[in-house]
C-alpha cells in the first residue's frame, strides 16, 4: 500500500513566520494537532501542539513569536508514493510520531502520523480476527453421529 492512501486529510501547513498564536488558531479550525512550515511549498519543519506549549508558553515565548523558533527541523519526508512497510522502517529508525509527506517535486502533501498507522493497523487486524472470532463465538459444530440399535435385541 502507498503512503498516499493512508492519508487521512489534507495537510495543513503554516509559512516560517506564522506566529505562535496563528499556528495554534489554525490548528484547531483544522481539528489537527501539527502543522508543516513550509518555505515555498517544501516542508522545513513540524510545529505540534506540544512545540507550542513546551517549547513556546511554558518558556515564556511571545504569543506572537515566529513558528520557526519552536518547530523541529529538518523535517523526515517520505514520497507520497512510497510503500507502507518503509515508512514503518523511517518511523522506527528516527523515533518520530510525524512525517512530512512529499509528492515528486518535493512540495508537502500532508502530514502522516503514528496515530494514523496504529489505527488502521487496527482496524486492519480487527478485520482479519473477526472470522476467527465468529468461529469461536457462532461454533459450528457437527451434529454427533447417529447410533442405531440392533434389531431384536
Amino acid at each position: 500500500m502507498r503512503t498516499i492512501q493512508r492519508l487521512r486529510r489534507s495537510g495543513v501547513a503554516v509559512a516560517p513566520d506564522c506566529t505562535m498564536r496563528a499556528a495554534a488558531q489554525a490548528m484547531e479550525a483544522a481539528g489537527v494537532g501539527a502543522l508543516a512550515v513550509v518555505e515555498g511549498h517544501r516542508p522545513v519543519g513540524i510545529v505540534t501542539d506540544r512545540d507550542l506549549v513546551r517549547r513556546g508558553l511554558a518558556r515564556g515565548y511571545p504569543s506572537g513569536g515566529r513558528v520557526d523558533g519552536l518547530m523541529s527541523s529538518p523535517v523526515v519526508t517520505v514520497p507520497a508514493e512510497a510503500d507502507l512497510h518503509g515508512v514503518y522502517e523511517l518511523f522506527r529508525t528516527h523515533a518520530l510520531r510525524r512525517l512530512a509527506v512529499v509528492d515528486d517535486d518535493g512540495s508537502f502533501v500532508g502530514i502522516l502520523s503514528l496515530d494514523d498507522l496504529l489505527v488502521d493497523l487496527a482496524r486492519d487486524l480487527y478485520d482479519l480476527a473477526r472470522p476467527v472470532a465468529d468461529e469461536i463465538v457462532f461454533a459450528h459444530r457437527d451434529p454427533p453421529p447417529l447410533t442405531v440399535a440392533p434389531v431384536g435385541g
